[in-house]
Parts: structure tokens; sequence; C-alpha cells
């Protein structure tokens, strides 16, 4: 009997240490990285009173039968938590990952020895019960490398890819035939804005927005100035461009002065027509508002990124009586623009002037590419709202960035 009871003993705790012990360990080479990381997969527990006190260890070794040493990594999640490296399956939802790059140094243990690629290691994993008993995994084996190509940014690739293609397409018949583009009723005023200053014998003043040339915006306003320039030297007008940085100034004058040689005239040319006003926001505010008091130009064009200066630019232009054209990205000075202006260039408006002014084919088929590709995540975005609706997130999945 009492070999019977021991044997019972034996089995039932044979059963607890296998209930408990990590099961479905699994590892491999963290994907989608540089190297020197491994990941460790397993089993999330079978439910039980006090699961989520269980405590987990890494131990890794260079050797099958150890010694093992322990890791210093983050708490285990769930794979659920990384759907870019596991997926979005069921079994997401019942399994534990770890990442390990590093593990102790045997001869000094608060040093920590970093992963090498291409070595082998071997790892177990240990789970730590709140009454204090420890139930080591099986050993299993991973070495890290460093990989090619990251798996979670290929729906980028084919999407950018995707519009790449439309673009070039675009171009292409960009290229053949005339593309049809809406009109741009402050882009269509400029001839008339710049008639008017010619025919008043007063000056056009063409300022700049408050950002660097490394703006989207700037760069776009550059470009509207070079088509104000050439119109200029054309009608023998006084144009004076205002700056606040020393290189967009640097720019604007290459800018007028091939504009002016394009045009047949360079003797018109004057390096006083591009100037420096003030790097300060206010300064070059009450600056360019004292010009405009004083010289009354007949036309302002304001091009660019404004801050808190554009009413004051654009409420003194009109107390001058000045036709007034602006265009900006900022949204927050949009409203000031609309309201005291008489024409105001919105958002994408001020990219796509270069393109609607010169109607160069390779722009052209540039900004109608990119107006396709745009109709075509509305589209998207619409689709996927609804079928996220009804519960079916295929298409959200396929949109994730990671």
């Amino acid at each position: 009997m009492r070999y019977f009871l021991c044997c019972i003993t034996l089995v039932l705790y044979t059963a607890q240490v296998h209930a408990q012990q990590p099961t479905g360990v699994k590892a491999e080479d963290t994907p989608n990285d540089s190297g020197g990381n491994i990941t460790v997969t397993w089993d999330y527990p079978k439910p039980y009173e006090g699961v989520e006190q269980i405590k987990y260890t890494i131990v890794v070794g260079e050797s099958e039968n150890g010694p093992f040493h322990g890791t210093k990594f983050s708490a285990a999640n769930l794979q659920s938590s990384d759907p870019g490296t596991f997926g979005y399956g069921e079994e997401t939802f019942q399994k534990l990952f770890a990442r390990v790059d590093e593990y102790t140094d045997p001869t000094d243990p608060p040093k920590r020895i970093a992963i090498e690629n291409g070595k082998t290691y071997y790892v177990q994993v240990i789970a730590h019960l709140p009454s204090g008993e420890s139930f080591p995994s099986a050993t299993v084996s991973a070495e890290a490398y460093e990989n090619f190509f990251n798996r979670t940014k290929t729906n980028n690739f084919v999407i950018g890819t995707i519009f790449s293609l439309i673009i070039l397409i675009s171009i292409f018949l960009a290229q053949k035939r005339e593309l049809f583009i809406r009109r741009i009723a402050g882009l269509e005023a400029l001839d008339e804005a710049l008639g008017r200053a010619t025919e008043m014998g007063k000056p056009v003043l063409f300022a700049h927005g408050l950002t660097s040339m490394g703006t989207v915006s700037t760069i776009a306003a550059v470009n509207v100035l070079s088509r104000v320039a050439n119109r200029t030297a054309e009608f023998n007008t006084e144009l004076r461009v205002a700056n606040n940085d020393p290189v967009v100034m640097a720019v604007s004058q290459e800018v007028v002065k091939e504009s002016y040689l394009n045009a047949g005239r360079p003797d018109a040319y004057s390096e006083d027509s591009v100037f420096m006003v003030a790097t300060e926001q206010f300064s070059y505010a009450a600056a360019l508002d004292g010009m405009m008091v004083r010289d009354r130009p007949a036309t302002n064009i304001m091009m660019g990124y404004f801050f808190a200066e554009s009413l004051l630019l654009a409420e003194t232009g009109a107390s001058i009586g000045a036709i007034q054209i602006a265009g900006t990205d900022s949204y927050t000075q949009l409203p000031f623009f609309i309201t005291t202006c008489d024409y105001t260039l919105m958002g994408e408006e001020l990219y796509a002037a270069s393109a609607y002014l010169s109607r160069e084919p390779k722009l052209l088929g540039s900004l109608k590419g990119q107006d396709i590709g745009k109709a075509a995540l509305l589209i998207v975005m619409i689709l996927g709202t609804l079928l996220a609706t009804l519960g079916i997130q295929t298409l959200t999945h396929i949109f994730t960035a990671y």
C-alpha cells in the first residue's frame, strides 16, 4: 500500500511539474533586424489560479549541457502585441515571447555578453511560481544573423511602388497630351495683378514666409517667384523681394536674375531688388508694413509659411488698396489671408503652383499622379472604415505602418 501511495504521489508530482513547465518553447533569430538578437516563444500557461503571477527567466548557454546564464530581457508579452512579427492569427493570443540580446558574463556577473551573429546558443525558459518553485523548459537552440529585408515594411514598399508607377505613367501621358488641372483663381490672377502694377507705375512686393529653404512651402514660393519675376521683366515693372533668411535671399536672387535673363532683359535686373529685411519675426513684419505704407505697392504677393505676422502684413496691404495674392500651407493663418486678400492659395494649391504656371510635362504628370494616388487612398479609407465597422480588419492590417 505504501509503495502504491508513493507511486501515486510521484505521478501526481510529475504531472504538476509538467503542467507548470513552459511548453512549446522555440528560439529563433529575431526577424527584420540587424542581428544580435534572439526571439524566444512559448505557450501561454493553461488557466489556473494565480497564472498572472508567474514570472519567467530566460537562461542562455553556449553548450547544450550548460552552464546556463541569466539574461536581462523585457517582460514576456503575448505575440498578439507584436502583429508586425507574428501576424494577427488567433494563436498569437495563446503564445508568449521575449527577445534576448545579452546574457550574464559567467566570469564577471555584473557585466553582460552580447549575442553574436552566426553563433549557436542554447536557451531555456524557467517559470517561477508564487510558491517559490521553478520549472525549467526543454533546451532549444538558435543563432542570430543579420536580415537583409525588413518584412514589416513590405506593405510600405508595395504601396510606394504602386504610387510611383502611377506618377511615372502620368508623366508619360503628360508628355503625349495636355492633362486637365482645375482652375486656380489666385494663379490666374497673377498676370492681372502684375498688369495693374505696370499701369499704375508702382512696384510689386513679394514676401516670403519665415521658414528656411528646406521647407516645402518655401520651395513652392520660390517657384512662384520665378514666374512673377519673368512677368515683371517683360512688363518692365519694379519688383521687390523681401526676405528674412540669408539662404532664401541668395536663392531668390539667383531665381530672379535667371528669370530676367530668360526674358531677354538681364540689364533690368538689380541686385537691390532682392534684399534682407530682418531675421526676427515682428521686426520683419514692422519693416514690411512701413515699406507698404511709404511706397504703396500696387500688388502684394505673399507666399510661403507664415505665423502671427500674416494678419499684420495682409491688413496693412489691404489698407493701401493693393491687390493681394497669398498662398500658405499654414492652416492656422489661412483664415486671415482669406478675409484680407483678394486671392488665396490654400494648402496644396501652393505646391501645385509651379506645375500650373509652367505646364511642364514632368511637373504636370507628377501633380496628376499624386492626385490619383490621393483619390485612391480616400476610396481605401472609406472602404476600410465600412469593413472595420463590419468587423473585417483585413484592409486595416494591410495599411498598418510598423
